[in-house]
């Protein structure tokens, strides 16, 4: 499948992030999220960390602590203890401050992306669609959902979450998470031709399926004519399915299984982020 093109959406994450933010009221920043423990304030530090840490590492070389361990669960660890000390150490920052930094290390961030070869080799390859090695285009799409993800989460606790459901925005994330799909299914076993459709429903939905072909899944933003198990997921909900804030009982609400069930049952373990 074609590279998916996002480092220039990054600036437009940012000016509605920063318009947003700006306005929120005192106690906006301390509602809570649907990520676990963590309020509108510390997601919004959350992103602040990605922007500074990025720099750090692919603009200056500084890469500070290293994990113990380098396998999957070592590195989630150590990711999960950093998120933890930084949260914690910016509560002393006021919502002005963070919001300044933001805008201040947002327009840094946004220049060194679009400085990246899309073709080169990326410093961190996409673990969680099962690559040891991933080229740009797909390291800076994969940064794109996290400041997608983490933006709707602060915009899901205040209540305007429809400025990132378009399909200028919303399509590039569902298109880099879907990436992922293949990987998820590589020990299901099924016939040569087997296909699993996908539908997401609404404004950057659209339609994808998973073929077993020469004993592997391949992955086709298409609609399929006759598939042997089909899903309809409402877009609303897609992006918390695929970044852990939508259990597995709460989805059913959301989704729709035809054919054969057990086919489309490991759709749900689908996760784009590392965790």
């Amino acid at each position: 499948m074609e590279p998916i093109q996002t480092v220039h959406l990054f600036p437009v994450l940012d000016e509605h992030l920063l318009t947003l933010l700006r306005g929120l009221r005192p106690e906006q920043w301390e509602l809570p999220t649907v990520a676990p423990k963590w309020r509108v304030r510390d997601v919004a530090l959350h992103l602040l960390d990605g922007n500074l840490r990025t720099l750090s590492m692919l603009r200056d070389g500084y890469f500070g602590q290293a994990p113990a361990s380098t396998d999957y669960a070592g590195i989630v660890q150590f990711l999960n203890e950093l998120n933890h000390g930084w949260v914690q150490a910016g509560q002393r920052l006021s919502p002005a401050v963070l919001t300044w930094l933001l805008e201040v290390s947002g327009s840094e961030y946004c220049r060194l992306l679009a400085s990246l070869d899309p073709q080169a080799p990326a410093v961190f390859s996409v673990a969680w669609a099962g690559e040891q090695e991933s080229r740009n285009w797909f390291h800076v799409a994969r940064d794109y959902t996290e400041k997608w993800h983490h933006q709707q989460q602060i915009r899901q606790a205040v209540g305007e979450e429809q400025v990132l459901l378009t399909t200028e925005l919303y399509h590039p994330f569902l298109q880099t998470c879907l990436r992922a799909w293949p990987w998820h299914y590589r020990h299901v076993a099924a016939s040569e031709g087997t296909i699993v459709s996908l539908h997401i429903t609404g404004d950057g939905g659209g339609y994808w399926q998973l073929r077993c072909t020469a004993g592997a899944w391949q992955l086709q933003e298409t609609e399929a004519t006759e598939p042997a198990a089909r899903i309809t997921l409402a877009g609303q909900v897609a992006w918390r399915l695929f970044t852990k804030s939508l259990p597995r009982t709460a989805a059913e609400a959301h989704v729709h299984l035809a054919g054969d069930l057990a086919l489309a049952e490991p759709f749900f373990s689908l996760l784009t982020v590392m965790g």
